[in-house]
């Protein structure tokens, strides 16, 4: 967390105009959602450059320029998201762990892109998140979820896809974004101040009709596959 406490001081200045509206935007609905995720990213940025962090953007043109899609990433660290904030051209939303959701920053960042809480102890919320996932996505929101369900906490290691977080997918017909990231748990997961240069890749979209007759484990099978494919090529770059 060194790298955090690195950023707000070298951000001060700025941190009341920006408290200001990261605490009261969420609950003013004169600014639209390309309104409010335009400051988060524009946060993110200079917070990136304040903490010594340089992300490589590749692929940018495969982000769909049509909205309903879905991110299926690796999950490396807490700096995953920002990683997208600070990079992808559309706004989009979230599928975001139930307890760090109350975390200050955190909450604000949640409520400013409406994101969808999960409860990985309820089978029930599960459904429920399925089920508001898919309608958002069929209504044109973008969405950002983590197949692993958590981090890796094996720096470029990739963990198991977990089918289940496809099914929104399947059930909206919408199209699948696969996102290799790599040494993205360097900035916030490692105790060093050093500049650190992490790499995002937008994969080419998968349109339904590619997988539409596929399990979800199968699904999960082919992104994983394609992003370890990206990462294994790229590490060493």
């Amino acid at each position: 967390m060194e790298r955090i406490l690195m950023m707000i001081l070298r951000l001060l200045p700025r941190v009341p105009f920006w408290a200001f509206k990261v605490w009261t935007w969420p609950q003013n609905d004169k600014h639209s959602r390309q309104e409010k995720y335009a400051l988060l990213q524009n946060i993110t940025r200079h917070a990136c450059k304040a903490g010594r962090v340089t992300i490589h953007a590749y692929g940018t043109e495969n982000i769909p320029s049509q909205p309903g899609f879905i991110f299926f990433p690796n999950h490396q660290g807490l700096f995953d998201s920002l990683t997208f904030l600070a990079s992808c051209t559309q706004p989009f939303s979230v599928v975001m762990k139930k307890e760090t959701a109350e975390w200050i920053l955190v909450k604000q960042v949640r409520l400013l892109l409406n994101a969808i809480l999960l409860d990985r102890s309820s089978v029930k919320n599960a459904v429920e998140v399925i089920n508001e996932m898919t309608d958002r996505v069929k209504n044109g929101e973008n969405f950002l979820i983590f197949p692993e369900g958590t981090r890796s906490k094996k720096g470029n290691v990739i963990g198991e896809f977990k089918g289940g977080t496809f099914k929104s997918a399947l059930r909206s017909r919408c199209p699948i974004v696969p996102v290799a990231l790599i040494d993205c748990f360097k900035p916030f997961d490692t105790h060093t101040i050093r500049p650190v240069t992490v790499q995002i890749h937008y994969l080419p979209p998968i349109p339904w009709e590619e997988y539409q007759g596929m399990r979800t484990k199968e699904i999960a099978r082919m992104v994983r596959e394609r992003i370890e494919a990206v990462v294994q090529e790229n590490m060493a770059v």
